[in-house]
C-alpha cells in the first residue's frame, strides 16, 4: 500500500492518496492572517482507519512549519481533531 500526502496549492487542498485514488483530503480558504480548514472528507470505503485524522495532522503541521497562519476550524472534524490534541491549542485563532 502506497500512501501520498500532498498539497495542492492551486486547489486550496491537502491529500492523502493511497495507490493512487483519493483516499482522505481536507479544504481550507485564506483569510488575512488565518486559514480556514473548511472541509474533511474520506472515501467512504475507506473510512475507519483514521486517514481524515493523517490528512488533518498533515496539514496542521505544515500550516504551522511554512506559514504564520492562525487556524480556524470550520469543519467539525477538524475542530474535534483539535479537541482531542490540546497541545496544538496554540495554532487556533477565533
Amino acid at each position: 500500500m502506497d500512501k501520498t500526502l500532498t498539497h495542492d496549492v492551486d486547489a486550496n487542498r491537502y491529500s492523502l492518496h493511497i495507490d493512487g485514488e483519493l483516499a482522505s483530503a481536507v479544504d481550507y480558504r485564506v483569510n488575512g492572517n488565518s486559514i480556514s480548514f473548511t472541509h474533511t472528507f474520506t472515501d467512504p470505503h475507506r473510512r475507519g482507519q483514521g486517514l481524515a485524522g493523517e490528512i488533518v495532522e498533515f496539514a496542521v503541521n505544515d500550516v504551522e512549519a511554512t506559514t504564520s497562519y492562525r487556524i480556524l476550524p470550520m469543519c467539525w472534524y477538524v475542530g474535534q481533531w483539535f479537541d482531542e490534541h490540546p497541545e496544538r491549542a496554540e495554532l487556533l485563532t477565533r
